[in-house]
């Protein structure tokens, strides 16, 4: 079944492309630059359904392999929420079109979009993989504990495990399946732990307390929770303060003076955030 995504215009779909291919993970999904195509497995009440976005400039559309409509349905709600377009572009040029360094960036950029996870807990475990790696590394981590942890579903594609199973699996198999650290496969234990035992990363849950208990966990620092707020929560005044890109596009020589800059861009500090990211690392 094929579904238009309607989309206030602009939209980056070229950008959005890009950022997407920069985390695919293998097994788990698959973009192909030169047809502007992203594939991968949605969860739904029936089981995964395979589905791909075609991103085109004036809005993407979706296909999935399906022809109930309350199945479609379930699945182009999250392909919404996950692209971020149901954003008003205005709204953030209204907040951030005159800054002086974000500012020219989004007169280039005007219809980027800030892409989520469809899953809380896969993007905080994906998270927490690519900490002080590469984007390639983090994407062969991820890989590895999708080949490990889960089964083929459709299209030869993995869903992502469950915090159950990696509960189950323990520190060590992790560990030993994905080549992680002991400390960074600790992590992941007490992070799947965690959602197993009821922490749901969700967009609609209290954010307080949710980033409350992901500190908490060892190996979980500010960083990680405003990468996390920021894509799997829905937080667009999220910060992540300590970032290396954002302090050296900045020019800024302490977290203070990031923290200090950032007050301009309140209420949308993580749109600045990703416009920055995006012109050092998925756009050349």
């Amino acid at each position: 079944m094929e579904v238009s995504l309607d989309v206030l215009p602009p939209f980056d779909a070229g950008a959005a492309l890009a950022a997407l291919a920069a985390h695919a993970a293998p097994g788990l999904e698959t973009t192909d630059i030169e047809a502007g195509t992203h594939t991968r497995l949605f969860a739904t009440p029936s089981g995964p359904v395979t589905g791909t976005v075609r991103f085109r400039p004036g809005g993407p559309s979706l296909s999935v392999e399906t022809n109930h409509p309350a199945t479609t349905a379930v699945i182009t709600t999250a392909v919404r929420r996950w692209l971020d377009l149901d954003t008003d572009p205005d709204t953030v040029r209204d907040v951030l079109g005159q800054d002086p360094l974000v500012g020219p960036l989004l007169t280039a950029r005007p219809g980027l979009r800030i892409p989520g996870y469809l899953d809380g807990f896969e993007g905080a475990v994906c998270t927490v993989l690519g900490q002080q790696v590469s984007l390639a590394a983090a994407r062969t981590f991820t890989g590895r504990l999708v080949s490990a942890f889960s089964s083929s579903g459709p299209a030869g594609l993995h869903t992502f495990p469950a915090p159950s199973t990696l509960a189950a699996a323990g520190a060590e198999r992790i560990q030993q399946a994905v080549g992680l650290t002991g400390a960074r496969s600790r992590t992941v234990h007490a992070l799947a732990n965690a959602c197993a035992d009821g922490l749901a990363i969700d967009p609609e849950g209290d954010h307080a307390g949710i980033r409350q208990r992901l500190l908490a966990l060892p190996g979980i620092g500010p960083w990680t929770v405003d990468y996390i707020a920021m894509r799997a929560l829905g937080d667009r005044d999220a910060y992540p303060e300590g970032d290396l890109v954002l302090k050296r596009a900045l020019g800024a020589r302490s977290v203070q003076e990031v923290r200090a800059h950032g007050e301009a861009w309140r209420p949308l500090r993580a749109y600045a955030v990703f416009q920055l990211w995006t012109a050092a690392a998925y756009i050349a």
